[in-house]
C-alpha cells in the first residue's frame, strides 16, 4: 500500500510543474467554471496514457525519428499560440457575475488533449520519467503490479487535475476582475511563450 501511495505522489509530482496545460486550466476555469477546467486536465491525462502505453510497448523510438519530433513541435506551436491569442482575445470579457460564458466541453477537452499530444517535452518526460520507473518496476515485480502501480500514478495525475480545476473556478469567487483579468492575460502569454519554443525548436530540426 505504502509503494502504491507513493506511485500516487510521483503522478502528482509530474503533473505539478506549471506548464501549458496548467496555465490552460487556469484561464478556462477563471472564465467557464470548474467542468471545463476539470474536462480540459481529463483531455491532457488521457494524452499523458497515450504516451505512458507507447513507453510500456516499447514503441518510444519512433517518437525520436526527427521528422516525427519536427511534425510534433510544429503542431505543438499552432496549438499554443492558437489557444494564447484566443485566451488574450477574450481576458477582457470577465465579469464577476455568477454567470459564466459557455464553452462546448468537447471543445475544452480537445484543447487539453491537443496540448499534451502534440507536446514534444510531455514525450521525452514520459519516455524519461516513466520509461525508468518501468525498468525499475519489471525489475522487482510481476506484470500485474506494473499495471496497478502505472494506474497509481494516473491516478496521481487525475487528482492533480481536480485540484486545479477547483483552484482556477475558485478563483473568480476570491479574486476582483482585474486581478482575474491579470491571470487570465498572464496564462495565455505562457501560452504563447511555450508555443513561440515550439515553433524554435521545430525550425532548428527542419532547418
Amino acid at each position: 500500500m505504502t509503494i502504491f501511495i507513493s506511485y500516487i505522489f510521483l503522478g502528482l509530482s509530474l503533473a505539478a510543474p506549471i506548464g501549458p496545460v496548467n496555465a490552460a486550466q487556469m484561464e478556462k476555469g477563471i472564465k467557464h467554471g470548474f467542468l471545463n477546467a476539470w474536462i480540459l486536465g481529463i483531455g491532457s491525462v488521457l494524452a499523458d496514457i497515450v504516451y505512458m502505453m507507447t513507453v510500456f510497448l516499447g514503441v518510444g523510438h519512433f517518437i525520436q525519428i526527427p521528422i516525427v519530433k519536427a511534425f510534433l513541435w510544429s503542431f505543438g506551436f499552432f496549438v499554443l499560440i492558437y489557444t494564447g491569442i484566443e485566451g488574450l482575445a477574450n481576458a477582457g470579457k470577465i465579469h464577476l457575475s455568477q454567470q459564466r460564458e459557455s464553452e462546448s466541453l468537447w471543445k475544452s477537452f480537445f484543447t487539453g488533449f491537443l496540448m499534451s499530444i502534440s507536446n514534444p517535452l510531455t514525450i521525452l518526460f514520459w519516455l524519461g520519467i516513466y520509461g525508468s520507473v518501468l525498468a525499475k518496476t519489471a525489475a522487482l515485480y510481476a506484470s500485474e503490479d506494473l499495471l496497478i502501480y502505472s494506474s497509481a500514478i494516473i491516478l496521481g495525475l487525475v487528482i492533480w487535475d481536480i485540484t486545479m480545476a477547483l483552484v482556477a473556478s475558485s478563483a473568480k469567487k476570491l479574486l476582483s476582475t482585474k486581478t482575474l483579468t491579470l491571470i487570465a492575460v498572464i496564462s495565455s502569454i505562457s501560452l504563447i511563450g511555450f508555443g513561440l519554443y515550439f515553433g524554435f525548436e521545430a525550425f532548428k530540426i527542419l532547418f
